[in-house]
């Protein structure tokens, strides 16, 4: 599978929406807990530092291959002030996708393109503890962890659940 990655167009919103509300109504990754309208959702992607939209070929029905979003992710300031070089990012991948690295070229690129914004670190505030495959990916990649903090994360079920805090110098 050829992934491409592209910032984000407003043309992109409908299907960007759609897969950043699949991880909040999973319930286990994104701390947010309401889904994004096609309108807030262009408004908080067009917010961002950068906004990565991951993409593949597709064939359609009448021969002509299309694009498929099949991911994304999004970077910002962590801090601001004497803490702004250092900036956080999430990612959200199309569950039927899964599995299948689109994550780890999106981690990846988002360390790219955070480098030429001038960023100097990569810190990860939240992730957790039950989420094994981005804690074998942030591993495999290089993060260090920080730490863990007892119960910080809300699962959809109710129960609390650890996160662990994770940088990368850039």
């Amino acid at each position: 599978m050829e992934i491409r990655i592209k910032q984000y167009e407003e043309e992109d919103t409908k299907e960007a929406v759609g897969i950043w509300n699949q991880v909040v109504e999973d319930g286990e990754a994104f701390p947010q807990m309401e889904c994004l309208t096609e309108e807030t959702g262009k408004q908080f992607f067009r917010e961002q530092s950068f906004t990565g939209i991951a993409w593949r070929l597709s064939g359609g029905t009448d021969g002509e291959n299309g694009k498929e979003i099949v991911g994304l992710y999004i970077l910002h300031p962590n801090n601001v002030g004497r803490c702004g070089h250092i900036c956080n990012a999430s990612y959200a991948v199309r569950r039927d996708i899964r599995g299948c690295h689109v994550g780890e070229i999106l981690v990846t690129h988002c360390m790219e393109e955070a480098r030429k914004l001038g960023f100097k670190i990569l810190q990860f505030n939240a992730v957790v503890a039950t989420n094994i495959p981005a804690l074998r990916l942030y591993e495999k990649l290089g993060f260090v962890k920080v730490g863990k903090i007892p119960g910080g994360f809300l699962m959809k079920n109710g129960r609390y659940e650890d996160i662990v805090l994770h940088y990368h110098i850039l």
